[in-house]
């Protein structure tokens, strides 16, 4: 029986059973199910329009040609009748046969509970497929729904074949604006939402790629941009903006999925008069043009139904003489209500902030034990240098201590928040601080591994000199700052106290790969060599590595599909796709220890007792 046929159009036929397309290019050779070449009466019966040497049962034969058309038929569309649409529910719970949102899951924790590929079989993994875009690079995770990969560079699109690497439909829209890079898709059932570098939303079918609709977020002329995934929470779809050239407000805002109508919008600054108003100066319209872009894809408790949200620097950037006070709510995490877009808490990492240290870095939910009692919890790895962990059913501060060196605080206030030091500010002559402008961490993905009860973020140690430039009163960037020097390094962090468990360097420059942790007690990154790494999450021991000719800028995800898992990484603009041989798949069951956490009353898995992690980590 036929398995399949590609890249046949206008095809014309030889005897042997090999097919030419319409550019005169061979084709595939037919196959068996098997993978063996078909025999010559199956290449007898594919050759009926050619009057071959065929047996004698000709009406037998037709039927068979018949019936293997039709077969092959539903084979070719298999993608296309996938892509009917996303189940609501896959987002509610571990993403296994579908990678529905952007992390993966609302937890925002990018643990994957397949173990296929796990520790012990680590080294067989294998290259499935390769898929080029030769546009731009693909900083991008894919969503993974109905056997398809959807996934984005700036004013681009593509749906591919989960299993084969092989493109269905490439959409395309060419703007204007800042083309830094694109982080995803949202998908609502049978329709994927896509911002655009002119400050758009592009609503698409699945099936096909058509265009439902397409409206404007905010007015580009402004210096608004877009680039982060939206996060579809029932009839919500949930999406920031971007850009701090020029002093524009930033916010966030639901639209209705259907039509593409506001909702609600949420400004990172309140209107004067307002509470978090007087964070900012008086007889001033600072606030108005603060700036607080909503740069990442924030997370979601179902149970608690509140929204999470990392906000951006304030504006003028670097330059705070003209906006005293803590200039609420830029880099700040807030929690809002889906439904009205109502803030229901904050918590603020970098007070007036002056180096450009975003707070848009994921805010992973996860429940556990703190201090012998059962939490809500939320972490951050800021971009500051320094790891939040916080109850997020009030915002309380339960932890703050530095993932990795920073000299800019003197120590932590009560209510948490580094104290910045007077000397740390830009200033014309320069001043030395670690980190740089780009952080000790970036928007690359943390992950949460509830086996361990760890928290991985890959930091950077940057030492950058920050000059003040504005002359006057300052717009838009106020200041610069230059690098000096930088590595990178993947660490492991105890949520209870932010301690580093476990170091593993990455080596020099800085890193923007993201991370992705499986119940196969694997943890998937890349290092500034180039290769894709696969370490122990316990110990940080490298158990397998392939340099890959370029680096990972974007996050790993994986899926399975027909009883095999794949692995995906992007690597500057290569999709590259990763499974086990089927033979190794075929003959051997995964024996991989069990998870040490229990389910709790919300979507996300509570951690383990410290007393097994900590046996784990030994």
């Amino acid at each position: 029986m036929l398995s399949h046929f590609s890249r046949i159009t206008e095809r014309s036929r030889d005897c042997c059973g090999r097919f030419e397309s319409s550019a005169g290019q061979p084709g595939l050779i037919a196959q068996s199910n098997d993978g063996r070449r078909l025999s010559s009466r199956a290449k007898q019966r594919i050759c009926l329009s050619h009057r071959c040497n065929l047996r004698p049962s000709f009406v037998a034969l037709r039927t068979r040609f018949t019936v293997l058309l039709l077969l092959l038929a539903l084979r070719l569309l298999t993608p296309f009748a996938a892509a009917q649409g996303l189940d609501p529910a896959a987002l509610l719970k571990p993403a296994t046969d579908t990678w529905p949102t952007y992390n993966g899951d609302y937890s925002g924790r990018r643990f994957s509970t397949l173990d296929q590929i796990n520790s012990t079989n680590i080294a067989s993994l294998t290259l499935a497929w390769a898929f080029p875009v030769h546009i731009a690079p693909v900083k991008s995770t894919p969503l993974e729904v109905g056997g398809i990969l959807y996934f984005t560079t700036p004013d681009n699109v593509w749906a591919v074949d989960a299993r084969f690497g092989r493109q269905i439909w490439h959409y395309n829209r060419p703007s204007e604006g800042d083309h830094i890079g694109h982080r995803g898709l949202g998908m609502y059932k049978n329709w994927l939402y896509f911002t655009t570098p002119d400050a758009h939303m592009v609503s698409l079918d699945a099936q096909d790629g058509t265009v439902r609709w397409i409206v404007e977020l905010a007015d580009p002329k402004l210096g608004y941009f877009a680039t982060m995934a939206p996060l579809v929470v029932r009839d919500h779809v949930i999406v920031g903006v971007s850009g701090d050239v020029t002093d524009v407000r930033g916010f966030l805002e639901s639209l209705d999925p259907e039509t593409g109508a506001i909702q609600w919008r949420w400004y990172t600054e309140p209107d004067p008069g307002q509470p978090g108003s007087e964070t900012w100066p008086k007889d001033s319209d600072a606030v108005l043009h603060g700036g607080g872009m909503t740069w990442m894809t924030g997370t979601y408790d179902p149970g608690l139904n509140l929204l999470y949200w990392g906000t951006g620097n304030p504006n003028p950037v670097l330059a705070g003489e003209g906006r005293p006070g803590d200039n609420l709510y830029t880099c700040s995490i807030v929690a809002l209500n889906p439904d009205t877009g109502k803030l229901v808490w904050f918590f603020q990492p970098s007070p007036h902030d002056v180096h450009d240290w975003d707070a848009v870095e994921t805010p992973v939910l996860f429940d556990a034990n703190f201090n012998g009692k059962p939490r809500k919890l939320l972490a951050q790895a800021s971009r500051n240098s320094f790891f939040f962990v916080l109850d997020r059913t009030n915002g309380q501060h339960l932890v703050t201590a530095p993932f990795i060196d920073q000299t800019w605080a003197s120590g932590v206030d009560p209510r948490g928040r580094p104290i910045p030091k007077p000397d740390a500010a830009p200033s014309p002559d320069g001043a030395l601080v670690e980190p740089s402008s780009d952080g000790g961490t970036n928007w690359m993905a943390p992950s949460l591994d509830p086996q361990t009860g760890l928290f991985y973020v890959n930091a950077r140690r940057i030492f950058s000199i920050f000059y003040l430039t504005a002359t006057g009163k300052a717009e838009g960037w106020g200041g610069r700052d230059r690098n000096l020097w930088a590595n990178s390094t993947l660490r492991a962090l105890d949520y209870r106290t932010g301690k580093v468990v476990w170091n593993h360097e990455l080596g020099d420059g800085g890193t923007i790969a993201g991370i992705l942790t499986t119940a196969g007690h694997l943890l998937f990154t890349a290092d500034n060599s180039g290769n894709l790494l696969a370490v122990d999450p316990a110990t940080g021991k490298t158990l397998w590595h392939l340099n890959m000719g370029g680096p990972l800028v974007a996050s790993p995800m994986t899926y399975q599909i027909d009883g095999r898992q794949y692995l995906i990484i992007p690597v500057q603009d290569i999709l590259y796709a990763f499974a086990l041989p089927e033979h190794v798949v075929a003959g051997s069951q995964t024996h991989v220890p069990k998870r040490r956490f229990r389910r709790s009353s919300t979507s996300v898995p509570a951690l383990a007792p410290r007393s097994k992690i900590e046996a784990a980590l030994r």
